[in-house]
């Protein structure tokens, strides 16, 4: 299991500025859930002074995810946009005393949504839809551009690193050449090779064994009916409805249903699922689940 600061945990567990906005004249939107991780940030800015008077965050993701928004809006709320644009993904691990590098990405993630907000409020064109660099890594939906400004920001030198910040290279590994050759320019700018002589391998928690598909799917429940009691407590409750690859379809009940935090608490679910398995996968609402073919539209 990964570690996990006391100011990290603090942040996932009581998040800051949850929700959104009302009345935000600044909005910026990254990462999507196919790819497991999306945030939507809205600020509150005074046309003015330009100084940032209110910060809300919407994330569905991971509880590292969740707790680096909470700290982004904390960092930004009362600065400038221009000071708010100098906040590196590295200054929200450093408030939160440091991250995993396995979960790097959602403070790179962050940094983006930060971006996009202030192109938002200045009425400027900004996208993530790789029309700038050709797109690298397919599993995440990663182009060369963002990777290339990610080993920048961060001297990555490995692949691993790469995987850690961004996601890239964390499925199938068929993109790991690419991000080498990314790593070999950049370096080399700088006079320095890198030496790729022992193979990179896809960057995922390791698993004891190979479960099979049915221990697989016992773990699932075994690990949502731990869960349970948690939710019980609130006058609240989850319902493992499907299983489809790495989307797990879920009913949120009592309390937990419709309740202003349904999607942090996803997301915590989604989190000890993932450790649980030594996988990606998303946690869905059931609403969300396609019909099953021949269903009656």
């Amino acid at each position: 299991m990964w570690d996990y600061s006391d100011t990290l945990k603090e942040h996932f567990f009581e998040p800051r500025n949850a929700g959104a906005i009302e009345d935000a004249n600044a909005v910026g939107d990254v990462g999507s859930i196919s790819c497991g991780d999306a945030l939507r940030l809205t600020l509150k800015v005074n046309p003015e002074t330009e100084v940032i008077e209110q910060a809300g965050f919407q994330t569905f993701g991971c509880g590292s995810a969740i707790a680096s928004s909470s700290a982004l809006t904390e960092i930004i709320k009362g600065k400038t946009v221009d000071e708010a644009l100098t906040v590196s993904n590295q200054d929200i691990a450093d408030f939160l005393d440091g991250m995993p590098p396995e979960k790097m990405h959602c403070s790179v993630m962050g940094r983006e949504a930060l971006q996009a907000a202030v192109a938002n409020f200045r009425g400027e064109e900004w996208s993530d839809d790789h029309e700038e660099g050709a797109l690298i890594c397919k599993c995440f939906a990663i182009d060369a551009v963002m990777i290339e400004e990610t080993v920048r920001a961060n001297e990555l030198r490995t692949v691993e690193e790469v995987t850690n910040y961004t996601k890239a290279g964390g499925g199938c590994s068929s993109c790991h050449e690419g991000i080498e050759e990314i790593l070999t320019q950049v370096w080399a700018e700088k006079g320095e090779a890198i030496d790729f002589s022992q193979p990179s391998q896809p960057v995922t928690q390791p698993k004891p064994y190979a479960m099979t598909g049915f221990q697989r799917m016992k773990k699932i429940e075994t690990t949502i009916e731990a869960i349970r009691p948690q939710l019980q407590r609130d006058h609240g409750d989850i319902e493992l409805v499907d299983i489809d690859g790495r989307t797990i379809y879920v009913n949120m009940l009592g309390a937990c249903k419709g309740c202003q935090l349904e999607a942090q608490t996803l997301a915590g679910v989604q989190q000890q699922l993932m450790e649980a398995l030594g996988e990606f996968i998303k946690v869905v609402p059931a609403s969300m689940r396609p019909q099953a073919e021949g269903a009656a539209s």
